[in-house]
């Protein structure tokens, strides 16, 4: 009788929140994949099917960084599911060093192309666009700092994780099929859809909005306004050009 009791008790339990989230988070580092797959495909994974012209090899080396980048997060996050913690520990140290290398690479991506005075239709000219990319340069490495820094708390840390990767996302959303007459303000929006699903997910999953979730994507959001509100100025148009040395 008391065996009975204990089993059924312990099936009437909740269930961890860690076998919750283990799904939730891999479900959105899947998503995420597949969103840099479909926008950069036409122009980067598939490009020999679309165009003739090769990619400039800075831009090459570019898109395989930051692939990197998408495929260790969806590892990370499988791995954790998985219960691979040990691995998945191992593996953050390249995941450090990676992000290091993309600040980099899309420093030198950036200044190549506002250099070269690339001008797509739907998006602001090549000095004023760069606020974008060079915002980008201190977004993601603050928040992949936090989430390092604050490893010790596993909730946080790979909330922070996933923030800093939407971060770089518009750069695919806005290569998806149709969007990019909107322009930025609609990038940024539908990427932001993503801040949204977390918050939504720690309100049903935990209760309350984790504060990684809160300040994370405020901290985000706040620097997508920012970069809106301050690249068309003329002191944005003056540091600009002595940056690029136009």
């Amino acid at each position: 009788m008391a065996e009975l009791t204990a089993t059924l008790s312990a099936a009437s339990r909740p269930r961890p929140a860690w076998r919750s989230e283990r799904v939730f988070f891999t479900t959105v580092s899947v998503l995420l994949a597949a969103v840099v797959f479909a926008g950069f495909a036409p122009t980067y994974y598939l490009r020999s099917a679309y165009r003739a012209e090769p990619l400039a090899r800075v831009f090459q080396v570019h898109g395989a960084i930051f692939t990197a980048w998408i495929l260790l997060l969806v590892a990370q996050t499988t791995l954790v599911a998985g219960r691979r913690v040990d691995l998945h520990r191992k593996l953050g140290v390249a995941g450090a060093v990676l992000a290091v290398v993309m600040l980099l690479a899309g420093y030198e991506a950036a200044m190549t192309a506002a250099r070269r005075g690339f001008s797509v239709p739907g998006l602001p000219p090549p000095l004023v666009f760069l606020a974008v990319p060079l915002f980008d340069l201190i977004v993601f490495p603050t928040l992949v700092g936090a989430a390092l820094l604050l490893r010790g708390s596993p909730a946080a840390h790979k909330r922070l994780m996933i923030l800093a990767t939407v971060a770089i996302l518009p750069a695919a959303v806005a290569r998806l099929p149709q969007l990019l007459p909107y322009g930025p303000l609609m990038f940024f929006g539908l990427s932001d859809l993503f801040v949204v699903a977390c918050l939504v997910y720690d309100r049903v999953s935990r209760g309350a909005m984790h504060p990684a979730t809160i300040w994370g994507g405020l901290f985000l959001v706040t620097s997508q306004v920012a970069r809106l509100a301050v690249s068309g100025t003329a002191a944005w148009m003056a540091f600009a050009r002595w940056l690029t040395g136009a």
